[in-house]
């Protein structure tokens, strides 16, 4: 059996916004159309398809990214320079900090409609936890 994730949909109040946001501080290619979609590809063939909420609300989800170290200080700087609040741990408690967890580092920070992004270097659970991340 193979199963693999291939996309989820990103209720936004501007789609072209928030996929142009994403894209933009993770460094990826623009966002592509498709139908009604706004689709931003990931390198492993999953994509984040950006669709306008209209009337509904919009609920925070939360999106992690696992990116190599170098694309990490590339993304910690677009959020410093962009002026973004960002934080070390999912609660906000540690506002303006990165962690490193699992020997890696990891940040939060919330795209334009309040979704909670994460970036980190190493995936939970392989390697030494810190107890403060």
């Amino acid at each position: 059996m193979s199963i693999r994730f291939n996309h989820t949909l990103v209720h936004a109040s501007d789609k072209e916004m928030s996929a142009n946001f994403l894209a933009g501080i993770l460094g990826l290619p623009a966002a592509s159309r498709f139908g009604s979609f706004l689709v931003v590809e990931l390198e492993n063939g999953v994509s984040l398809d950006f669709l306008d909420a209209g009337d509904t609300p919009i609920t925070s989800q939360h999106y992690a990214f696992l990116i190599d170290e170098s694309d990490f200080d590339a993304v910690i700087n677009r959020i410093r320079d962009g002026g973004l609040d960002h934080w070390a741990d999912p609660r906000k408690r540690r506002p303006g900090e990165i962690n490193t967890n699992d020997g890696g580092r990891g940040v939060y920070f919330e795209d334009p409609d309040g979704h909670l992004l994460e970036v980190l270097t190493r995936p939970y659970g392989s390697g030494t936890l810190n107890p403060q991340g």
